[in-house]
């Protein structure tokens, strides 16, 4: 294959990621607007129906129309997904910023812990969060967040100090600039590139973890909607209504495959 042809389908196929994401946002911001109907009412006289021009994604066992159900549910899981990016994001990025620019016993203790937290599974210690906070959408996206503080933290750090020592920050502090102002005009400014683009990788990956989360029962608690739950939901009918599951899943691979189409590309990029 020719490299402009090449470059071509790669150009296709990250507008066709960004069309995917962004009728997911849409969902998310105007669900009435792609499904007016009312997600958590059914009609039982029409459960189990297969997809069809009337039910795009068909009916669940009570009637309710699925397609408005998964439309509906894109709030709750993508703002959960965003919010428990912004807590790795942030936090992290705090405690590497302090690591890498304080230095000595400050950064050696700080990534100790750091070290041990990456030791352990990141779904293992989101389920031990969610035990302690409890269930909910909310402790889910909290939960996962923590779970990605030590991640960014790391990538931080290393910024930090390469940045620490760049000949802009010595002139900086010659000039008599105070430490803080130097911390986060110069440093942070010019060492939290890696970190976004590491939530922009993460992005997709995360969305799959709150899914999966929401899955095994620590999400929001039925009948809203919420993507992991409703595949969950499906599961008891796999034999006789294949689209229960099988279709908010496509939902949620899509997505994650079009966030990790876009991630790369930007890498590229960049």
């Amino acid at each position: 294959m020719s490299p402009p042809m090449r470059d071509g389908m790669i150009r296709v196929g990250v507008v066709a990621a960004g069309m995917v994401v962004l009728l997911v946002v849409a969902w998310a911001v105007a669900p009435s607007v792609f499904a007016g109907g009312d997600p958590l009412r059914g009609v039982p006289a029409q459960k189990l129906r297969g997809p069809s021009a009337q039910h795009w994604f068909g009916t669940d066992n009570l009637g309710r129309d699925l397609y408005t159900r998964v439309v509906h549910g894109a709030a709750l899981s993508l703002s959960a997904t965003v919010f428990a990016v912004l807590i790795g994001l942030v936090a992290g990025a705090l405690v590497g910023l302090v690591a890498g620019a304080a230095g000595g016993v400050v950064d050696t203790a700080i990534m100790r812990v750091v070290d041990v937290v990456l030791s352990i599974p990141d779904m293992l210690l989101a389920l031990a969060t969610i035990t302690v906070l409890g269930l909910g959408t909310r402790n889910v996206a909290i939960a996962v967040g923590i779970s990605l503080i030590a991640k960014f933290a790391r990538v931080m750090r290393g910024e930090v100090l390469r940045v620490r020592n760049a000949p802009y920050v010595e002139a900086a502090f010659a000039s008599g600039v105070r430490w803080p102002i130097v911390l986060f005009r110069h440093i942070l400014r010019n060492a939290y590139g890696p970190v976004a683009a590491l939530a922009a990788v993460d992005f997709g990956v995360v969305t799959l973890f709150v899914a999966s989360l929401s899955f095994l029962g620590y999400g929001a608690v039925p009948p809203t909607p919420e993507w992991g739950s409703l595949v969950s939901e499906g599961r008891g009918y796999l034999a006789t209504a294949w689209w229960l599951t099988t279709l908010p899943g496509l939902v949620i691979v899509a997505l994650v495959l079009s966030t990790q189409r876009i991630s790369r590309a930007l890498q590229k990029d960049a």
